[in-house]
């Protein structure tokens, strides 16, 4: 059963879609992530799921309760929806203390005090700060700041919980680090999560799944695994990292158990690459190449090779990664941080079929 059921949705303001027909769900116990850059419409989708803006077509349900729906006049109000917000400022009130903090949302629901007094109590433990409970809000980090507005979230035991990109005034290695504790409280409670970040690796640490937003519109959903190495366009593929992106057409095309081999042809180069099952002979395709699978070295099983010359290297640390010329397109190749080859060299590269990826222009 759905934690959290979208149903073609939309959201204008004034002339402008924000949010375009987008269905998603949300398996019981699990973590969605809404990816995207600013602006495609994943914040607003969270706060139609939390009721902070109302939808203008379709449906939002949660659990078994529908909780927006204009064609039939109803609208929840969100205190009555059930869910728990994190926003991305945090909204701690600067003149409370942690605890005061906490305990708020159990207060405006007119909790008995001893109740309220344990659950605020258990919620500080989870996040390790039961040590700074008297503490002004004022006095708090960055990051214990964020730790209060989880607990804040977590204390009234919602079924849903909300994050709009809640890491993101963090400093990278604090980001990091919530990152992974997140994810170890989200699976612990097995509380149902959506998630909104603009941040690719931070979505792929986090989810279960991954849906990808842009202009308004759903593009894919699916694991994060499925969505760097199989993404359905190239519009996603340029999202994640610095993919090559080589223009081609199938010239043949083998359908095997494991899916379909091409042939394909680019300007100066072909090969062999995998894609989905529906690729024709004669498609323009794009073909999909991230930097970390191409082998420095032309090898006989290798779907495709290409011959270049090294134009710029750089140190990254537990990487080199070098720009390569090859013909009128410039490779970006991750290699280890042993292996140099110096800017000017004439280089062979290849790749094995299995690494690649097509796609439809």
């Amino acid at each position: 059963m759905p934690g959290v059921s979208v149903e073609r949705v939309s959201k204008r303001f004034g002339s402008v879609r924000a949010v375009d027909d987008v269905s998603l769900s949300v398996a019981d116990g699990r973590l969605l992530t809404l990816l995207g850059p600013s602006g495609c419409g994943k914040t607003t989708t969270l706060r139609m799921v939390a009721g902070l803006e109302q939808n203008d077509a379709g449906r939002i349900v949660i659990g078994e309760r529908v909780v927006s729906d204009p064609a039939a006049g109803l609208f929840v109000a969100p205190e009555r929806r059930d869910i728990g917000m994190v926003f991305q400022s945090y909204a701690i009130w600067p003149h409370m203390t942690v605890f005061a903090n906490v305990a708020y949302p159990l207060e405006v629901r007119r909790r008995p005090s001893v109740e309220v007094r344990e659950r605020v109590v258990g919620a500080l433990r989870l996040m390790e700060m039961t040590h700074l409970s008297e503490r002004p809000a004022t006095a708090l980090s960055g990051g214990q700041q964020q730790r209060v507005a989880i607990a804040r979230a977590l204390v009234f035991q919602p079924r849903v919980l909300l994050m709009d990109e809640p890491l993101s005034n963090l400093d990278a290695k604090l980001r990091e680090q919530m990152r992974v504790e997140l994810r170890a409280l989200q699976q612990r409670l097995g509380i149902t999560t959506v998630y909104v970040t603009h941040d690719q690796e931070e979505a792929m640490v986090l989810s279960d799944e991954i849906a990808v937003m842009h202009e308004g519109r759903v593009l894919q959903v699916a694991p994060p695994e499925t969505i760097y190495a199989r993404p359905a366009t190239r519009t996603i593929a340029a999202f994640f990292g610095s993919p090559n992106l080589l223009e081609a057409h199938a010239r043949e095309v083998r359908r095997e158990a494991g899916g379909v081999l091409a042939r394909v042809e680019g300007v100066g180069w072909e090969g062999w690459c995998t894609g989905p099952t529906d690729l024709a002979p004669g498609e323009a395709l794009t073909i999909i190449v991230r930097p970390e699978v191409i082998q420095f070295g032309g090898r006989s099983e290798a779907g495709i090779v290409w011959k270049g010359v090294v134009r710029q290297r750089f140190f990254r640390g537990a990487r080199n990664v070098y720009a390569i010329e090859v013909g009128a397109h410039r490779f970006s190749v991750d290699a280890p941080p042993d292996q140099s080859v110096t800017p000017g060299t004439g280089v062979t590269l290849s790749v094995d079929a299995a690494h690649t990826w097509a796609v439809r222009d």
